[in-house]
């Protein structure tokens, strides 16, 4: 996904390093230049440089604009090195996820402006919630591995962090629209005042997305907005925005058996018309930056969070009658064997989020020093009711509650980092991170079971690093870090009460010319007690994990950057790695047995991606890009039924723009063919097993298996039209 932006975001960042060490030579800098400096510092405690002993990848603006025509920014950043997406709708719209390095989005930790994003309990990242926030977002930084430090759950795979959009000094708008297959349609509205008084900048976006799905009903109603005011002058950033969505999605988690693969790769097993998934999430941001002198600066970041949802579920007939309180939760049965009834339950989420990050910056020729804390506290309340019923219970009625729970966590943390010379071609890094977190949850679970946890985390997290600047084209990084991050409500729900712990090496070498921009890095992930996904699905669709004991990620990864002619160029990557429990244990066949070193699930041992940009004539670009990512399995036994078969995509992407002299500053064009070559291809799975009484065992007992799989679309376009005011 880079491309001739990628210069002029390495061109910025020197640019902008070289004030900053001069800056106390000078007695006043360019206004423009202090600008971009105070709205880069929203993420400066989060993100790191171009010349930093952090593996990363940035992607512009400009770049996710290309193919921004609906789909959800884990599909939009699929093509960055060893990162794996997959779509339960198949198309890349509504429910989405994201691995790096084989682990989940559990443990990719997402920050927007410094803030964390992910769900405090579950850990989790619902980009569901996140609308057209491409069309909102001016770049976003992926950091593999530990990364620095971060503000909310601990980076165990990666960290990904976005700024939205920059203050605009000249006023404009923008009408977007697209269409596609399956019924496939965003409608995006922006407006900026352009600087009032040299001072003031409001702006604001509304986007409505829709598509049916690739897989059957398996549709998905988003509708999000974007607002945001701006003070600024030379030392002073202040923004306060707001941005929210309201998501409806058709139920698709389960994804299908290989039966129902083979038989109809887009069929739904589910039939009740209503089985939804309806959330509503509102964000409420506050920023403040203040630059005091040529060395110092502060930011202070406020946010608030309110969420609120369901998902609406039909249940059928089950072996046994589910009473609580006179309601009836679960059908069963009666003596005749007859049904006694069939019910339509809603579980509920409502939860608030509270985070205050405040950070203090020194830099002064080569040395810079960021310290700050954050504290954030969230509380959600989990409860379920029964909206319907054949026969409700004599003392049962209508939205009675038969379960509920609440649960708070308060998250604090405080770290220091440092960047400095240690000789004139050798610079170090240094960064401690002290994070406390304390998690409590009363109440039932939604199978009414007590659920009651009190436990606190106190976690010291480490990182060290040091670059040796061969040349101005030339550099060697090697760096260490340790994580540790604590069990998800899920892993408590599981009785996994231990925290987990990971040591990264990661030892690179960057090459930068006029024609080539090359990174290369080799990693060592090993952790303790890491929560490997088991395959498994718990009773909502989310995976369920276990503790695998000590286990370890080896992996190499070239990033590439050829630019031919000034007509064409090339991005690639490839990710080679070894992904392995050690001394894994399971149950088979009714006995505990050592499996001795096993793949971790969900890894990949190879994922390859490329793009080729061609621009034929101005204001005209074709990509071409693919993606291959190798066999991976979906248990961490070696079972040969819990095999995902490896994939190789293509998609194609054309973009044209013309510049009027009337009316429209500019408008834009833009064609998507997905999976071009009409691959039939699953990107994600589950896998589980199960005990039956069999007498023919030595045991008595066999152990069978089952997987499920999630159908990605075949062929399918989008074509839209940006007008620019």
């Amino acid at each position: 996904m880079k491309s001739t932006s990628t210069k002029s975001i390495l061109s910025l960042v020197i640019l902008l390093f070289s004030i900053s060490f001069y800056a106390q030579e000078n007695d006043k800098v360019v206004d423009s230049t202090v600008t971009e400096k105070l709205e880069e510092v929203l993420v400066k405690a989060v993100r790191v440089n171009a010349d930093s002993p952090i593996t990363h990848s940035n992607v512009s603006k400009e770049e996710l604009a290309k193919r921004n025509l609906g789909q959800d920014i884990p599909t939009l950043i699929n093509y960055l090195p060893s990162v794996v997406t997959t779509s339960d709708a198949g198309a890349g719209i509504g429910y989405s996820g994201i691995r790096v390095r084989g682990t989940d989005a559990t443990r990719v930790n997402v920050t927007i402006n410094g803030i964390p994003y992910n769900d405090p309990e579950s850990q989790g990242t619902f980009w569901v919630n996140l609308g057209d926030f491409a069309s909102s977002t001016q770049s976003l930084q992926l950091q593999r591995g530990v990364g620095t430090s971060t503000n909310g759950s601990g980076a165990f795979g990666a960290s990904l962090n976005l700024l939205t959009d920059n203050a605009s000094d000249i006023a404009s708008a923008e009408v977007a629209n697209s269409f596609g297959s399956y019924n496939t349609s965003k409608h995006t509205v922006k407006m900026s005042t352009g600087l009032l008084n040299d001072h003031f900048e409001i702006s604001g976006r509304f986007s409505k997305i829709h598509s049916d799905g690739y897989v059957d009903r398996a549709s998905t109603d988003l509708k999000s907005y974007f607002l945001q005011a701006v003070y600024k002058d030379d030392n002073t950033l202040i923004k306060a925005l707001t941005f929210g969505n309201q998501e409806r999605t058709y139920q698709a988690w389960y994804g299908l058996t290989k039966e129902q693969l083979n038989e109809d790769r887009r069929q739904n097993p589910y039939t009740y018309d209503n089985e939804i998934d309806a959330y509503w999430q509102d964000h409420y941001q506050l920023h403040w930056n203040e630059r005091l002198d040529n060395n110092w600066s502060t930011t202070l970041g406020l946010n608030y969070t309110k969420g609120k949802g369901y998902f609406e579920q039909y249940e059928g007939d089950t072996d046994e009658i589910d009473l609580y309180n006179g309601i009836v939760v679960a059908t069963g049965v009666n003596d005749d064997g007859e049904p006694i009834t069939d019910v339509i339950r809603r579980r509920w989420l409502d939860n608030d989020f509270y985070v205050v990050n405040a950070n203090i910056t020194y830099k002064k020729n080569a040395l810079e020093i960021i310290s700050g804390i954050s504290f954030n506290t969230y509380s959600g309340d989990h409860y379920g009711e029964v909206i319907w019923a054949r026969e409700f219970a004599p003392d049962a009625a209508i939205r009675d509650r038969y379960y509920e729970g609440d649960a708070t966590k308060n998250d604090f943390s405080v770290f220091s980092k440092a960047t400095f010379k240690l000789a004139e071609k050798f610079t170090g890094f240094l960064d401690m991170q002290g994070r406390f977190v304390h998690y409590k949850t009363n109440g039932l679970e939604s199978d009414r079971a007590p659920f009651v946890t009190d436990a606190q985390f106190n976690f010291f997290n480490p990182k060290v690093g040091l670059t040796y600047k061969h040349s101005n084209s030339s550099s060697i990084y090697a760096s260490y870090a340790r994580a540790n991050r604590e069990p998800n409500r899920d892993d408590f729900q599981a009785g996994v009460t231990e925290n987990e712990t990971l040591n990264d090496i990661e030892i690179g070498w960057r090459y930068n010319r006029e024609k080539l921009h090359l990174s290369t890095n080799l990693y060592y992930m090993f952790y303790e007690n890491q929560l490997v996904l088991t395959g498994e699905l718990d009773d909502v669709g989310s995976p369920v994990r276990a503790t695998s004991g000590d286990s370890y990620r080896l992996g190499l990864e070239v990033d590439a950057n050829v630019i031919f002619t000034n007509k064409f160029n090339m991005n690639t990557n490839v990710t080679v790695s070894r992904n392995k429990n050690r001394d894994f244990t399971s149950s088979i066949n009714g006995e505990l047995v050592n499996l001795g070193e096993t793949n971790i699930s969900f890894s990949p041992d190879l994922v390859v991606g490329n793009s080729f940009n061609f621009s034929p004539i101005h204001n005209l670009q074709l990509s071409w890009l693919s993606k291959f990512v190798g066999e991976q399995y979906m248990g961490n036994t070696d079972n040969e039924e819990s095999i995902l078969p490896d994939y190789f995509v293509n998609d194609l992407s054309i973009t044209y723009e013309i510049q009027p002299k009337k009316l429209f500053r500019a408008i834009v064009f833009s064609a998507l063919a997905n999976n071009f070559l009409n691959k039939k291809y699953v990107s994600n799975g589950y896998f589980g097993s199960y005990d039956y009484d069999d007498p023919t065992s030595p045991t008595g007992i066999t152990t069978g298996y089952y997987a499920g799989y999630y159908p990605q679309a075949t062929a399918n376009f989008l074509l839209g039209l940006n007008l620019m005011f």
